[in-house]
C-alpha cells in the first residue's frame, strides 16, 4: 500500500505540472489505445528512429498499455508480471497512462518529443476529456503507471543501445565474391545491435536461421541474378507501372504501415479496447522480434546486395574492401556497369529480407487475430506521387497467400532482394509470428 500511495502522489505532482503544458488536440480515433498507439508511432518516426528499432519502442508501449487493459479487464494472459487492479479502476486513465509514462521514460532526451507528449497528456487528463483522472480516485491511474514500470523494469538491459540511429560493431567476413559491402549513398551499417537485443516472445533472436544463401556457382544463382538485374533495375524496360507502384507502394515505414492496418482493422471491426490493446500488442511484439531475427540472420551471412554483384564498381568509396569490388566468378552472368536499384538499397545485409519477413509475420498476426487466413484486408502504402513518407496509396489483400506473394514481388521489381531472399524471409517471418503468439497474449483458460 504504501508503494502505491507513493506513485500516486508522484502522478499528482506531474500532473499538476502538465496541466500548464500547451495542450495538443489528441488524434480523432475511436478509443484512447488507439489514440495512443497514433501518438506512439509519431512519436517513434519522429525521433528517427530505423524502423527495427523502432519497432522495439513501439512494443514497450504496446506490452504496457495491454497489461493495463488486462489488469482491469481480463481475459487474457499478461504481457508481464500480472497487476492487481483496484475495484473501479478507469480504463482509459489506465491507458493514457501506461502508454504516455513509457514513452516519457524512453524519449526524455528529447525535449521536443517530451513537450509534444506532455501536451497530448494535458489535453487527455482536461475537464473537456479524462477531467484529471480523479473520477475514480485516482485507481485507473495507479495501474497504468504501474504497468508502465514493470515493462520498463522488465526491459531494462535488453541490448537496446543507444542514441537512436546508433551502429554498432560485427564480426567481418575477408572481402570477397558475395560478400558484403556498404551500397551508394554508403551509409553506416544499420544497427547490427539489433540481432543481438532480447525478444520480445521469442528465446532468442537467432531462433529461427535460414538456409544459407544461394551458392554462387549454381544455376538457380545465375537465374536469380538475371531476373533481379532484368526487372529490378531503375531503368527496366520489362518491368510493369504496376510493379513499379507495387515496388515504391512497400517503401513506406513499416513502423506506420502496420500500426496504421491494426488501427484500420480496429475501426472497422468496431473492437473495443480490450481487443485492440491485444491486436497492437500482438503487432508491435511480433514485428519488433521478426526484425531482430532478420538483422541477426544478415549480420551472420553478410551476403551482397544486387547492385554490388551486378555492377562490382558501386562499392567506391565504402571502405569496406577494394575498388573495384568483385564478380561472383560464374561465367554464366555478366556484370553491368552503372546498374542501379530502382529504390536506394538500405545500409544492411542482403539475405534474408527484412520486409519479406516482417509482412509474412504481419500477415499471420492478422490471419492468428481474425482466426482465418482470409483477413479481407487493405494496408495502405507509399503514393509516389504524394509527400515524402506519404499512405497514400492503399491496396487490398483477401488472404495472407495474397500479401506474402507479392512482398516478394515488390522487392524484385525494387532491385533489392532475390527472390530466394524474400522467400526465404517470408518464411522465417512465419515462423516467428507463429512461434510468439502460440506464446504469449493467449485467453485465460
Amino acid at each position: 500500500m504504501v508503494g502505491l500511495l507513493v506513485g500516486l502522489t508522484l502522478v499528482a505532482a506531474v500532473g499538476a505540472t502538465t496541466t500548464r503544458t500547451a495542450q495538443a488536440a489528441l488524434p480523432p480515433l475511436p478509443n484512447t489505445v488507439q489514440q495512443w498507439n497514433k501518438i506512439a508511432e509519431d512519436t517513434v518516426v519522429g525521433s528517427g528512429a530505423f524502423q527495427g528499432e523502432g519497432e522495439v519502442y513501439m512494443s514497450y508501449v504496446a506490452t504496457a498499455v495491454y497489461d493495463a487493459v488486462v489488469a482491469i479487464e481480463g481475459g487474457f494472459e499478461p504481457y508481464g508480471p500480472a497487476i492487481n487492479a483496484p475495484a473501479g479502476a478507469s480504463l482509459d486513465c489506465a491507458v493514457v497512462e501506461a502508454a504516455y509514462r513509457t514513452l516519457r521514460h524512453y524519449f526524455l532526451s528529447n525535449p521536443a518529443l517530451v513537450a509534444s507528449l506532455d501536451g497530448y497528456y494535458a489535453e487527455a487528463l482536461s475537464p473537456s476529456n479524462l477531467d484529471g483522472c480523479t473520477g475514480d480516485a485516482g485507481k485507473g491511474t495507479s495501474v497504468g503507471l504501474a504497468a508502465a514500470n514493470s515493462i520498463i523494469d522488465l526491459r531494462t538491459g535488453d541490448g537496446r543501445m543507444t542514441p537512436i540511429g546508433t551502429t554498432s560493431s560485427f564480426e567481418m567476413k575477408n572481402p570477397g565474391p558475395g560478400v558484403w559491402r556498404r551500397t551508394p549513398p554508403f551509409a553506416p551499417p544499420q544497427t547490427p545491435w539489433l540481432g543481438s537485443v532480447r525478444p520480445f516472445l521469442l528465446k532468442r533472436p537467432g531462433q529461427f536461421q535460414p538456409e544459407p544463401p544461394i551458392p554462387l556457382q549454381s544455376n538457380e544463382w545465375v537465374q536469380q541474378f538475371n531476373e533481379i538485374k532484368s526487372y529490378g533495375g531503375a531503368t527496366s524496360a520489362v518491368r510493369t507501372p504496376e510493379q513499379t507502384a507495387i515496388a515504391r507502394f512497400y517503401t513506406a515505414n513499416v513502423v506506420r504501415q502496420f500500426n496504421r492496418a491494426a488501427r484500420d482493422l480496429a475501426a472497422a471491426r468496431a473492437l473495443g479496447v480490450l481487443d485492440t490493446a491485444r491486436l497492437l500488442a500482438m503487432v508491435n511484439t511480433v514485428s519488433a522480434d521478426a526484425l531482430m531475427s532478420v538483422l541477426n540472420a544478415k549480420y551472420r551471412f553478410l551476403f551482397w546486395r544486387p547492385v554490388t554483384a551486378i555492377d562490382p564498381t558501386a562499392v567506391t568509396a565504402d571502405g569496406f574492401g577494394p575498388v573495384p569490388g568483385f564478380d561472383d566468378g560464374n561465367p554464366a552472368t555478366a556484370e553491368e556497369p552503372g546498374w542501379r536499384p530502382l529504390v536506394t538499397t538500405p545500409n544492411h545485409p542482403e539475405y534474408p529480407a527484412a520486409h519479406g519477413t516482417n509482412t509474412s509475420a504481419m500477415a499471420e498476426v492478422f490471419s492468428e487475430f481474425l482466426g482465418t487466413d482470409e483477413i479481407d484486408l487493405d494496408i495502405r502504402g507509399f503514393d509516389a506521387a504524394g509527400a515524402p513518407g506519404n499512405l497514400d496509396a492503399v491496396r487490398h489483400y483477401d488472404t495472407t497467400a495474397e500479401l506474402r506473394n507479392e512482398i516478394i514481388g515488390a522487392r524484385l521489381w525494387a532491385g533489392l532482394h532475390y527472390r530466394r531472399s524474400s522467400e526465404a524471409g517470408v518464411h522465417l517471418g512465419r515462423k516467428v509470428a507463429h512461434y510468439g503468439l502460440n506464446h504469449a497474449f493467449k485467453p485465460v483458460r
